[in-house]
């Protein structure tokens, strides 16, 4: 019974962590996830450091929200999105770790 348990919890996470990484399966919501590591961010801001158009930078970022990894609050006409606390900072390591690791192959300060 307990093994059963067991079971059904770990394949509850790999379900999790799979929804997780499809998610994050396409470069430009890794890139906004990269950013949003650093600090919350507007629309616009994540345009001018992410690239793309508007229509879809709003496309990944809604997928993001869908998918529970970003939060969103209204400044008047500016929205603007921050990771939901605790979701993702592992990853967030993960992708700082892999820039340094690049700007020192590339003899770059990270």
């Amino acid at each position: 019974m307990m093994e059963a348990k067991v079971q059904a919890v770990g394949e509850q996470v790999f379900a999790a962590a799979a929804d997780l990484f499809g998610l994050l399966s396409t470069p430009c919501r890794v890139r906004i996830l990269c950013e949003l590591c650093k600090a919350e961010r507007n629309v616009g801001e994540l345009l001018a450091l992410v690239g793309g158009s508007q229509p879809n930078m709003s496309h990944h970022l809604n997928a993001l929200y869908r998918g529970g990894v970003v939060q969103r609050r209204r400044e008047g006409a500016k929205v603007f999105y921050q990771l939901v606390p605790g979701k993702v900072d592992l990853l967030c390591d993960a992708l700082r770790q892999q820039r340094q690791a690049a700007c020192l192959d590339e003899g770059g300060i990270p």
